[in-house]
C-alpha cells in the first residue's frame, strides 16, 4: 500500500486548468460509476464526519473503488480534513492512502469554476464571493487560470481580515480586480455570480430575493443559505440527483437537471440572458475518487510504500 501525504501531492505542481480537465473527465465517468450517497454523523453541534464512497471504471479492465472520510471539527485548524483510501475492485487489494486535504479544495474549486463558466451569462462582469477559505481560493484560482485572457472584478464581502489576506494570495495575477463589499446586499446587488463558500449557516445568506438580478447565477458551494433561491430561480442544477432530491423545496424547483447532462450535451444549461440560475455543487465522491486514481498513478513508484499483511487462508478461525 502506498501512503500519499498532502505534500506529495503538491510538489507534484498540478495545474488548476488540469484540475478542470479531471472534473470535466470525471463526470464523463459518472454513467458508468456507483455513487451512493454520502453519509454524514453529527458527534456534536455542527461537527460531522462524513463517508463518501464510489466505484469507477475508467475501461474495462480496470475498476477503481475509493472511499473518502471527510470530518469538520470546531475548534480544530483547519477545520475540515480528509482522508482517502483507495482500492483495486476487482482484486480488493488496497492500493493507496491519500491525505485527501488537497483534493477536496481543489476538486471542489474546479468544479465550483467550471460550473460558473458554464451557467453565467455571456456579458457577466462581477463576481461577489462570500467565505473566502480555501475552497473560495480554489474557485478563483482554477476561474483566473482557465480564463488567462478575462479580467475577472471580484467583490468580496468583508469578514476580519479575510479580505486582505484574500487579495494578497492573488496579487500576483494580472486578470483579476478586488473590491470590498460591506454588506451580503451590497455584494449580492452588485454581483452577476455569487459564489458562497461558507460552510455552515443556519439562515438565509440574502433574504431579500429582489437583490438577484436578472440573469445572475448563484453557486452555493457547500449548498447552504439559499433556499429562498429555490422556490423563484428559472432553473436549478446539481452534480447529482440523489444527493439533493430529500432538499426542502426540490419538488418545487422550476426546472431541474444535473450538470453533467449540461457537460455532455443532453439537456441544455443557460437558454437567456435573463434565466436565473442555481447551480449546487455538492461534493461529490466520484471527483475525489478520479483525482486519487490520477495521483495515484504518477507517484506509485515513488510514494512510500507500507506492507500491509492479510491472511491468505480460507479458514483462519
Amino acid at each position: 500500500m502506498k501512503v500519499i501525504s498532502n505534500n506529495d501531492i503538491k510538489k507534484l505542481g498540478i495545474s488548476a486548468s488540469m484540475c478542470t480537465e479531471w472534473v470535466k473527465e470525471s463526470f464523463a465517468l459518472k454513467e458508468k460509476s456507483i455513487l451512493p450517497p454520502k453519509v454524514s454523523i453529527h458527534p456534536r453541534g455542527i461537527d460531522f464526519f462524513t463517508t463518501m464512497p464510489c466505484v469507477i471504471n475508467t475501461n474495462q479492465e480496470t475498476k477503481y473503488f475509493g472511499c473518502k472520510i471527510i470530518h469538520r471539527l470546531t475548534g480544530v485548524v483547519p477545520s475540515l480534513g480528509s482522508d482517502l483510501l483507495l482500492y483495486d475492485a476487482v482484486s480488493g487489494t488496497l492500493l493507496a492512502m491519500l491525505d485527501s486535504d488537497w483534493i477536496t479544495a481543489m476538486r471542489t474549486g474546479a468544479v465550483a469554476s467550471l460550473a460558473t463558466k458554464t451557467f453565467k451569462k455571456r456579458n457577466t462582469e462581477k463576481y461577489g464571493f462570500v467565505g473566502l477559505g480555501n475552497t473560495a481560493r480554489a474557485t478563483l484560482l482554477c476561474l483566473l487560470e482557465t480564463e488567462p485572457d478575462i479580467i475577472h472584478k471580484v467583490i468580496l464581502l468583508q469578514y476580519k481580515n479575510q479580505s486582505d489576506l484574500f487579495i494578497e494570495r492573488f496579487r500576483e495575477y494580472s486578470n483579476v480586480v478586488f473590491m470590498v463589499a460591506d454588506s451580503i446586499e451590497e455584494m449580492v446587488a452588485s454581483s452577476d455570480v455569487i459564489i458562497s463558500c461558507i460552510t455552515e449557516t443556519e439562515s438565509l445568506v440574502c433574504p431579500d430575493t429582489d437583490l438577484f438580478k436578472k440573469g445572475c447565477l448563484v453557486v452555493p458551494v457547500h449548498t447552504r443559505g439559499f433556499q429562498n433561491c429555490d422556490l423563484f430561480f428559472d432553473k436549478v442544477f446539481a452534480d447529482d440527483t440523489e444527493h439533493v432530491k430529500n432538499f426542502k423545496y426540490f419538488d418545487k424547483f422550476n426546472k431541474f437537471a444535473e450538470f453533467g447532462d449540461v457537460l455532455c450535451g443532453k439537456c441544455r444549461g443557460r437558454e437567456s440572458e435573463d434565466e436565473r440560475i442555481l447551480s449546487y455543487n455538492v461534493g461529490l465522491g466520484l471527483h475525489d475518487v478520479f483525482f486519487a486514481i490520477k495521483i495515484y498513478q504518477l507517484l506509485k513508484d515513488s510514494a512510500e510504500d507500507v506492507l500491509v499483511e492479510h491472511e491468505q487462508k480460507k479458514y483462519w478461525v
